[in-house]
């Protein structure tokens, strides 16, 4: 799936490197043998998986806000690097609604400021965009969205989303193609994984609850969303800006999620959860009212199992099954680089 010799030494800049996704794929990039520059707030969470696996040592890092379009321009310009991937973001639809115009200052406006920067600072051949299987615009559809669809979105969280995949658009169509950049934008799935310590997620929410011997309390059971391992995604970025860094064809936007079975109620979700738990893990509906989420929303891969030869290889099961063991290491104090480590090692290995 992934060129090992191709990340060998390759100058990468990675934004939002002390998230939850930025920190698996820090280490990720270590273990290839990249040589990473990584731009980003200081960790999100309090743990957060950025400071357990002291990643600090894994990168040259600076501290620093996207929407800061100065400082990251410098950070680049010292990183000289080939290869973009832009993580960083304010990743929660119900943050979003408590604080919509942080959100688009930072989705959209730090996109932007982060295209402008590639294009000025000359060593810059290829950009991945993160965003998310929420960009499009939800019509209630009970098929997979495909790249073509319209963008959109109720929340600020998507709106914002939908709003950064036409500003790649814009900035590839108006800067970057006639100077030889390719740009491309990755849209993932709901992604799981042991690491992720945010608020309003299922998983942290669970790993909380369970570790305080209460049930979890569920918003909407009955939602319907596109569930992968954190580490199918990050093989698809990087698949990605290998082949788009060899023909700037791939310059477009791609959709990574999980085989169409996987796309699963919240209940199965906490169902197999708790099984692999055990020791009285359970969970409840909460009955209060809460923001607008959509009822479903699924990904159709085709494009890339088709054209990148990207498959997810991860079940439902097996990633809930790493996420618990993960999480069962952490609450033990175990070697937790060691175990991300292991099923990095396991999953490349699949």
């Amino acid at each position: 799936m992934i060129d090992r010799a191709f990340w060998r030494d390759r100058r990468v800049f990675l934004t939002g490197h002390t998230g939850f996704k930025g920190s698996w794929l820090t280490l990720m990039l270590e273990m290839l043998g990249a040589r990473t520059n990584g731009y980003s707030l200081a960790p999100p969470t309090d743990p957060s998986m950025f400071d357990l696996l002291g990643l600090a040592s894994a990168l040259d890092q600076r501290i620093g806000d996207i929407r800061d379009l100065a400082a990251m321009e410098a950070a680049m310009r010292a990183a000289q690097p080939e290869m973009v991937f832009h993580l960083a973001a304010q990743p929660l639809v119900r943050a979003s609604y408590d604080s919509p115009v942080e959100t688009y200052a930072t989705n959209v406006m730090g996109t932007v400021n982060l295209l402008d920067a590639c294009r000025r600072v000359g060593s810059v051949k290829t950009i991945v965009v993160i965003t998310t299987d929420k960009c499009y615009e939800n019509t209630g559809t009970a098929r997979g969205y495909v790249e073509g669809d319209a963008m959109g979105g109720h929340d600020p969280y998507s709106s914002s989303k939908g709003c950064a995949e036409l500003a790649v658009s814009a900035y590839r169509d108006s800067f970057l193609r006639a100077v030889g950049i390719g740009v491309a934008s990755a849209r993932a799935g709901n992604v799981i994984g042991g690491g992720d310590f945010a608020a309003d997620r299922l998983v942290p929410d669970a790993v909380c609850a369970f570790a305080a011997g209460v049930p979890l309390e569920i918003r909407n059971p009955l939602a319907i969303r596109p569930w992968q391992h954190v580490l199918e995604p990050l093989a698809g970025y990087l698949m990605l800006a290998e082949r788009l860094h060899a023909d700037t064809r791939f310059a477009e936007g791609w959709n990574f999620g999980p085989a169409v079975g996987d796309a699963a109620p919240v209940s199965q979700v906490a169902d197999i959860f708790v099984r692999h738990w055990g020791e009285g893990a359970r969970w409840t509906q909460d009955a209060g009212s809460h923001p607008h989420e959509a009822a479903t929303l699924m990904l159709d891969c085709a494009k890339a199992n088709n054209r990148l030869g990207w498959h997810p290889k991860l079940s439902l099961d097996d990633a809930l099954a790493l996420s618990a063991k993960w999480y069962r290491r952490w609450l033990g104090k175990g070697d937790l680089r060691a175990i991300s480590k292991d099923q990095i090692n396991q999953y490349l290995s699949l």
